[in-house]
């Protein structure tokens, strides 16, 4: 609808890498090409993330800026218990944050926002650079 075949309004994207099957497929039904690369997808402003997006947040935040974030929102206590739990006891820190900030109605959406704030703007992850140099 806003696309090449529809508006021609200029878009830009991120998916997750285990989606970019789905997300390429889209954008070639939407006009954008045809066997696009994930090169080609990025010259047209679509951008893959590592795993997630949260992945690539808590990457080039580190480990202790993310739980501080986590702090900030009342929620280092809970984070606490979760690493103790069998499954995930033992597992990198970064992994843990990422299932954490998954496992509550409300937390992603909540937590990327705030993730976003505490980025220093010479470490932004570089789908979400590319993303936002496209637009």
């Amino acid at each position: 609808m806003l696309g090449p075949r529809g508006l021609g309004v200029e878009l830009a994207g991120l998916c997750d890498a285990a989606e970019e099957g789905h997300f390429r497929r889209a954008l070639e039904q939407a006009g954008f090409g045809s066997n696009l690369t994930r090169s080609r997808m990025e010259s047209l402003g679509f951008y893959v993330c590592v795993a997630d997006l949260e992945d690539e947040l808590i990457r080039s935040l580190g480990v202790a800026a993310v739980e501080g974030v986590i702090d900030a929102q009342g929620d280092l206590g809970p984070f606490r218990t979760f690493q103790k739990q069998p499954a995930w006891r033992g597992r990198p820190a970064e992994e843990q944050l990422r299932r954490f900030i998954g496992t509550h109605s409300g937390r992603k959406i909540q937590s990327a926002a705030l993730l976003v704030d505490a980025l220093d703007l010479a470490r932004v992850p570089r789908p979400l650079d590319g993303v936002l140099a496209h637009v």
